[in-house]
Order: structure tokens, then sequence, then C-alpha cells
């Protein structure tokens, strides 16, 4: 079995921008690296990705798939049959989270542990985005089979003290996964003016700062109307989204760079931008 690394984002708090985070990061290791990365969404009561990329009808989403998770019959080329793969990334290889609420709870750990190790042989490197609830297989089997945990946050103390402390800080162990087992990423939203720095979130949560993502007004309205891809390809705060930090886990990882950053076009047009002067 291959042994290809597996990277999961989860929230300190629900619907602060992990998804985006999770399919930012996604998209700039594919743009990066010039491989198969698999997406798996693991909200099982809350997936959206679809909703942001117009697909209104996934042909194929977790729930789906559950009758070969429950027999083990998923194999990595049935899984990349699965997987949605948006024009603009064709890369990337998306399996949507499931549509069926209230079968949320039957999702078992052993399903969820064949369906990441079956994207372990599938992709070159999968990005599992999991809930902030811990009441559910996908998040638990997730979080610890992971070889690196991003936790997602935002500079207001409520989510990053009081959420991160419930979450990471009693949850999280309890499970077998260190509190301080976690790389972080704020996600700041364009309405949120100073706040808590880097610095401060990284004291009282004690984690490893990954980076930052940063929300925009043009950005959002492009979320509404199910335009998240034109944002990551078109825009050029888009373009760059997760770039830094996605080079980083690769690099972690040992994922060779099929370009190396300096002939992305994103950073050619932001060097051009800062007048040559290197990041």
């Amino acid at each position: 079995m291959s042994s290809s690394p597996l990277v999961v984002f989860t929230g300190t708090t629900p619907n602060i921008g992990t998804t985006l985070a999770a399919f930012a990061s996604t998209v700039r290791m594919a743009e990066i690296s010039g491989q198969p990365i698999g997406y798996l969404c693991l909200n099982l009561k809350s997936s959206k990705l679809h909703r942001y990329l117009r697909v209104e009808k996934p042909a194929v989403t977790l729930d789906r798939l559950r009758p070969e998770l429950q027999a083990r019959t998923l194999s990595p080329e049935k899984l990349k049959l699965a997987a949605f793969r948006p024009p603009a990334f064709p890369r990337v290889h998306i399996l949507f989270g499931n549509m069926l609420r209230d079968q949320a709870e039957f999702f078992g750990p052993e399903e969820v542990e064949h369906l990441l190790d079956t994207a372990r042989e599938a992709f070159r490197m999968t990005v599992a985005d999991v809930s902030a609830y811990w009441d559910n297989a996908a998040t638990v089997t997730a979080l610890r089979k992971a070889d690196s945990r991003i936790a997602v946050t935002t500079p207001a103390l409520s989510h990053f003290q009081e959420d991160g402390r419930r979450g990471l800080g009693q949850s999280s162990p309890l499970f077998g996964v260190p509190a301080d087992a976690y790389d972080l990423v704020i996600v700041r939203p364009p309405w949120r003016n100073g706040g808590f720095s880097m610095k401060d979130v990284q004291k009282e949560t004690g984690l490893s700062p990954l980076g930052e993502l940063r929300l925009t007004e043009p950005m959002l309205t492009l979320l509404d109307s199910g335009r998240l891809d034109e944002w990551l390809a078109g825009d050029e705060g888009g373009k760059r989204a997760m770039a830094a930090e996605a080079e980083r886990l690769m690099s972690r990882h040992g994922v060779r760079f099929g370009r190396p950053a300096a002939a992305q076009p994103w950073y050619r047009k932001l060097l051009a931008h800062r007048n040559g002067v290197g990041l």
C-alpha cells in the first residue's frame, strides 16, 4: 500500500472557513506538484463544497459509496472515477460529502478508515475536511490517521480560546490525539479589523502557526454564487490563497514540486507588483 500523506483540516468552530482553507490548499498542492491530489469532504452533516462550486447534483457523493465502504471493496480506481474534477483544476479530485444527513451517525470508523486507506493509494496526497464536532466517526478517525492535522480558527477570542479549549484541549486527547498535535491556520474575515494576532492565538493555543487565509468581499460574493473556483483561479488574492501553506506541507511530506514557486503565474505577478523584491 502506498504511504502517500494524509492532511486533515478541522475547525475550532463551525462555519468559519475551514472548507475554504482545506480546498484552497488542495488546489495549490495540485498546481505546484502537477500530480493528482485528493479532497475528501467528511462533513457528515454540513457538506457545502458542491454549492461553492455550483455542482447542484453531484453524480457521486460519500453516501453513495457506503455499500463499497461497508464491504471494504472500494478500489483506488473506483474512487478516482467517483471523484469530481473541476475544469479549472483538473488535477484536483473531489469526493463530495454525505447528502443524507439523517444517516450521518451510521458511518462507522472502519468505513472511514477504508476510505482513507484507499485515497492514500489513489492520490499523491489527500486532504480531508472534517467538521468541528467530535461526535462522529469521520472527525475522530481522520484526525487519528492523519500525518498532518490543521486546526482552523479565527481571531475571535471565543473561537480560538473557548472553542479551541473545548475541542482541541479536551475532546482531542480523549481520542488519542494530543492537544498540541496540530498546525494553526487563522481565517481573517474582511469585516474584522485588528483583533488578536497570530502570535496571540499561538500563545493561547500552544500550536505552531502554518499561515493565514484572508477572506475578501469579492471572494464572499463569488462564494454565494457558487464560483469559488473563479476566485481561486482568477482573483489576484485567490491565486495566492494557501499557496505558501501548501508548499510547507508538501515539503514536510516529501511531495515533489512540479514547478517551483518562482515559475507560478501568481508568484510572477506578485513579484512584479512588488517591483522585483522577493518574498
